[in-house]
């Protein structure tokens, strides 16, 4: 198993102030290929993928699916009908099974 590398004591530590005072005392330390690093977001610990798992943006709760994912087979001529519909063919389907459900639903 891979050990994690000790950090090297003899490294200096530099404040975030520090560093932007070297940044503006060093104006050819800016990124010579124009890109704008601004928001860029330095990555400690965990590296690259904790820190864009820490970033990513949650789902509020009244943004949760309210529809369960399911597998399930349609006869090729039911399923034929709603795609040539286009865009949005499933929820055309989903309703239409609804209307289904309200029509019987009714009559029982």
């Amino acid at each position: 198993m891979p050990t994690k590398p000790k950090p090297d004591a003899t490294l200096p530590k530099f404040s975030p102030e520090q560093i932007a005072a070297a940044r503006t005392d060093a104006p050819e330390a800016t990124a010579p290929d124009g890109i704008d690093w601004s928001r860029a977001v330095l990555t400690e610990g965990g590296g690259v993928k904790a820190t864009l798992t820490s970033l990513r943006r949650q789902r509020g709760p009244n943004k949760r699916p309210v529809k369960e994912q399911v597998a399930i087979r349609f006869s090729p001529e039911v399923l034929a009908y709603f795609r040539a519909q286009g865009r949005g063919w499933q929820t055309r389907m989903d309703e239409a099974l609804k209307e289904f459900i309200k029509s019987h639903r009714s009559t029982e």
